[in-house]
């Protein structure tokens, strides 16, 4: 027999361990869901006369779902919908890596959906998430963010509006407001994509990325944050660390370390100090030795005065020194401005002394005067054409009509120029001459006048000879128009190369052929390219 305290007694642990069996009986769940277990609690309470579906724990919470842990201060967990609100130093342990930490959680058992709220923070490894409004599902193993948050890893802090992490693919999505942050950069996007393993960023959208190296502006293409080495699309462009120059291309490689930057389609380099722009399907910027490089459909663009001049060649060269430049273009060179236009095989340009050299059968036009020889030397005044040397075999032709040519033939040739425009010739060694002196009141040509001396000397005006002085002991010979032979009006090698003369900014690009009869016999070049 049992006494009354006995009987009392066991009443009690009969109602206790019926109130047990009420926690424990819950709804069945659909195929595939698991159940969320409460582990452990200081207390927990029943609202069976309330609502005996919500189930309230308080003090050292913890529940498990599968091999996923909840901690907190106090939850209510609602066992038809499968589902828990914690509140209070939240905290979810998912194996060894990864833990989400915030001040109120709702978590759906039945969806695998947590979502964090205020001072939440994320850890996986060595990488942080910090927001206020953090969503994590647990099925794709990929977390969210939406209301601005910031990512930081042992290298970058990235900040965005919306954002996903995934611990299982360590890849990151930002989108909105996008600012990376690195110690010898900063990075600002629409939408960028980031893998926190290799440090390699993904541009989708229009970004820009600035050092002290340069800035980056591009739309898509990815970037190492580590080496700084990109590879860009879209007509990326590439600002030089002191603004002067920049470097566009339909695709892009760029480095942020060393300042190289190489260019494939469609590529623009632009220096604005020198006024020079470099064009071409191929080429490349190094920043450290200030060198460029452009070639296939090359062209470089002079722009320092009112009219630019154009050139192409198969490949072109610009090296800056200090403040000074260097240009060289080699093989298959024509150029036009309005004033003067040439060709050659190749060329070389100096800044220091502002003298452009022209080598291997160069023909230079300025007007309707036509110079040629070995090797030519353009001397500029602030991009002003002020003297050219037409060195060994020069040769230049005016030509005065449809078949008369005045013409001057010597070892070396000098012109000079006033504001542009021609002052005067000096011809010096085996001076040659024909002239076709014209009256004025008869509207015809006198004759033909040809003269051989050592030194020619001709003062123009407006275009036109006015003075010319043969010496010493000059060679005269004066022939009416009426006996001149085909042989008679031309010097000795002469050749109008008009038919290669380009025409304008776009015949550079016109590949011109001389005719086999025009092209000089090969002769010991005197000066170096």
């Amino acid at each position: 027999m049992l006494n009354k305290q006995s009987t009392i007694a066991l009443l009690g642990l009969l109602f206790a361990a019926s109130i047990f069996m009420g926690v424990r009986q819950s709804p069945p769940l659909k195929k595939g869901v698991t159940r969320i277990y409460e582990e452990y609690a200081d207390s927990m309470v029943m609202q069976k006369n309330i609502n005996p579906d919500v189930h309230v724990f308080r003090g050292n919470v913890r529940f498990r779902h599968d091999s996923t842990y909840l901690y907190c201060d106090s939850a209510y967990l609602y066992l038809t919908d499968n589902s828990l609100e914690a509140f209070g130093n939240v905290r979810i342990e998912q194996g060894d890596t990864l833990f989400i930490y915030g001040d109120y959680l709702i978590y759906e058992g039945n969806s695998s959906i947590a979502k964090m709220r205020e001072n939440v923070r994320m850890e996986n490894n060595s990488l942080t998430l910090f927001t206020d409004n953090f969503d994590f599902d647990r099925t794709k193993d990929i977390g969210y963010f939406f209301d601005g948050g910031m990512l930081v890893d042992s290298l970058n802090e990235l900040n965005s509006i919306y954002g996903e992490y995934s611990p299982a693919t360590k890849i990151a999505t930002f989108n909105k407001e996008v600012v990376l942050t690195n110690p010898q950069f900063v990075l600002r996007s629409d939408t960028l994509i980031y893998n926190t393993v290799d440090k390699i960023a993904t541009i989708i959208g229009p970004t820009t990325i600035e050092s002290d190296s340069g800035t980056v502006y591009s739309r898509w293409g990815w970037y190492n944050t580590i080496t700084g080495e990109s590879t860009l699309f879209e007509r990326s462009t590439v600002v030089s660390g002191d603004k002067t120059k920049t470097i566009t291309a339909d695709t892009l490689f760029y480095n942020r370390s060393t300042g190289f930057g190489e260019a494939f389609g469609n590529m623009v380099l632009n220096d604005t100090a020198a006024k020079i722009i470099l064009t071409g399907d191929y080429g490349y910027y190094d920043g450290r030795t200030k060198f460029a490089f452009a070639t296939d459909s090359a062209q470089m663009i002079e722009y320092s005065q009112r009219d630019s001049l154009f050139l192409h060649a198969d490949t072109l060269q610009m090296k800056t020194i200090d403040r000074e430049r260097e240009v060289k273009a080699f093989y298959g060179v024509r150029f036009y401005r309005i004033d003067l236009q040439g060709v050659c095989d190749s060329l070389q340009f100096h800044t220091r002394d502002s003298v452009l050299h022209l080598y291997k059968n160069p023909v230079l036009w300025n007007t309707a005067y036509q110079l040629a020889g070995d090797t030519i030397r353009t001397f500029f005044n602030d991009s002003t054409l002020e003297k050219v040397d037409v060195l060994n075999y020069a040769f230049s032709v005016e030509q005065i009509d449809t078949t008369y040519y005045n013409q001057l033939k010597g070892r070396n040739l000098y012109a000079f120029f006033t504001a542009g425009e021609l002052v005067r010739i000096e011809v010096h060694g085996n001076a040659e001459s024909i002239y076709y002196p014209f009256d004025e009141d008869s509207l015809s040509f006198v004759g033909r006048n040809k003269t051989e001396s050592s030194y020619i000397i001709i003062t123009v005006l407006n275009r036109k000879p006015v003075e010319i002085l043969w010496y010493p002991q000059p060679k005269m010979e004066m022939l009416p128009i009426p006996d001149l032979t085909p042989e008679k009006k031309f010097l000795k090698d002469f050749v109008d190369y008009n038919y290669i003369r380009p025409q304008n900014k776009e015949d550079i690009f016109t590949k011109t052929v001389r005719r086999a009869e025009d092209i000089p016999p090969p002769r010991r070049q005197r000066h170096p390219r």
